[in-house]
């Protein structure tokens, strides 16, 4: 039997940009659910004689993204033509980026480790091949919408760390505003390439067709079993495409993994080389916000949260600046900015319709709750779960009751009259770090 080597994977993560025209033509680029080929002109249609012209707001989103990622931006890059044959693909080859992208070498940390980003380049969207009974049919509406690729350098080696990964970079896109990321409209694709060190000659597998970050999740874990099992015979798997299968939790061939020279890759000879001044780069760089790191850090140091609620009021700008304003309607009601937070989360505020002065209401007509010390609750939660275990084990296999009995047994170590919301917030933030033990 083979000795099985070390889990290699690496990302490649495709993100439709919200502007309102595609890459290269007029054409409006929110194509989703529209009828098909509705949007659609000479250029995104491949057609004769048509000539793109770059769309310079998804240009600078896709260095501004670069630059969040802390990449470097060269000051000259260029379009390139990747030739290959597809039904989406009207002009037969792509409008990309290969050896001289706008930004490349930049890293983002995750779960304490620093994963490498090798390159942010632009590109064109293809169209879209839609199944119906026994025929396929092409809608080119997402023909040439602005696409960033995303590449990561091979740093993974869990699919923990991965989906760690992908759920950071979604929530960065969504903080810079220049996409949603929405998973199932396809405006964010995830492709991992994976490999295992220690066979004959070097591989990697590429998943396709992967719309959520579970999946992704359950993917790549299939797929190091399947490539397992293949080295443990003394074989090396095929380098190969394959998609993923979520009805039958498989990954199955698609085609063989081309190489860079099967694209025949060379300079696109209608756009002319892109070359900035370090001004221009200081200007976009200028527009970038206060990114997700960053922000959690400040609210623990200036608001004195702690890292559970800080993530939870970080996770996207909407409930951030929530909380900010909530914030400082409180400062005149001598309300802290710990008990505005745990109001928010335990109570699951709806921030579209509650307006914070209401919050601040609230929280005044609860005001004679005794509010309870982080450490002394912690203290003793870890007490009740080490002495009902019965109920930690049932509150895992999925009964919820056990969460509120939980509850009531620490209420009962209090005399005051205390907030069941924040007890059962923190039993769950416990709970979910135990089952990690």
């Amino acid at each position: 039997m083979n000795e099985i080597g070390k889990p290699v994977i690496g990302l490649e993560v495709h993100v439709e940009l919200k502007t309102k025209s595609k890459m290269f033509c007029g054409c409006p680029a929110d194509h989703f659910a529209k009828k098909p080929n509705t949007q659609t002109c000479p250029v995104c249609l491949g057609l004769p004689g048509a000539l793109p012209v770059p769309n310079q707001q998804a240009i600078e989103w896709c260095v501004m993204l670069g630059k969040a990622l802390n990449c470097e931006t060269l000051l000259f890059s260029k379009f390139d033509r990747k030739n290959y044959f597809y039904p989406d693909l009207p002009k037969g080859y792509q409008i990309s980026q290969y050896d001289q992208p706008f930004c490349q070498k930049g890293w983002i940390e995750v779960n304490g480790k620093k994963i490498g980003i090798t390159r942010v380049h632009m590109e064109e969207d293809t169209g879209k091949l839609i199944h119906e009974g026994g025929s396929t049919l092409v809608d080119f509406n997402r023909s040439g919408v602005p696409l960033v690729e995303i590449v990561t350098d091979p740093d993974f080696d869990n699919a923990k760390d991965v989906k760690a990964y992908l759920q950071k970079l979604q929530q960065i896109v969504r903080y810079l505003e220049i996409s949603d990321g929405d998973l199932e409209k396809g405006q964010m694709r995830l492709e991992p390439n994976i490999s295992i060190t220690g066979t004959k000659k070097p591989y990697k597998v590429e998943v396709k067709n992967i719309n959520s970050f579970s999946f992704v999740d359950k993917a790549i874990n299939y797929e190091l079993k399947r490539q397992q099992e293949i080295i443990e015979k003394g074989e090396t798997p095929v380098q190969e495409t394959r998609g993923w299968e979520e009805t039958a939790g498989i990954t199955k061939t698609q085609r063989i993994k081309e190489e860079a020279q099967d694209y025949r890759y060379f300079p696109e000879p209608d756009i002319p080389p892109i070359r900035w001044t370090n001004e221009q780069l200081r200007k976009i760089e200028s527009q970038i916000p206060e990114l997700p790191d960053a922000k959690l850090i400040r609210f623990k140091k200036e608001y004195q949260l702690m890292e559970y609620d800080a993530e939870i009021l970080t996770r996207d700008t909407l409930m951030a600046n929530y909380f900010e304003e909530t914030v400082k309607v409180g400062v005149k009601e001598n309300i802290s900015p710990k008990q505005i937070a745990n109001y928010i989360i335990n109570r699951k505020v709806n921030i579209t319709e509650v307006l914070p002065a209401k919050v601040i209401g609230n929280i005044l007509q609860t005001k004679n709750i005794v509010q309870i010390d982080e450490k002394e609750l912690s203290k003793v939660i870890e007490e009740i779960l080490k002495s009902n275990e019965k109920a930690v084990s049932d509150f895992r296999k999925g009964k919820e009751n056990a969460i509120m009995f939980l509850v009531g047994q620490v209420m009962r170590q209090f005399k005051q009259k205390v907030d069941a919301s924040v007890i059962k917030a923190s039993l769950l933030a416990k709970l979910e770090k135990w089952q990690t033990k």
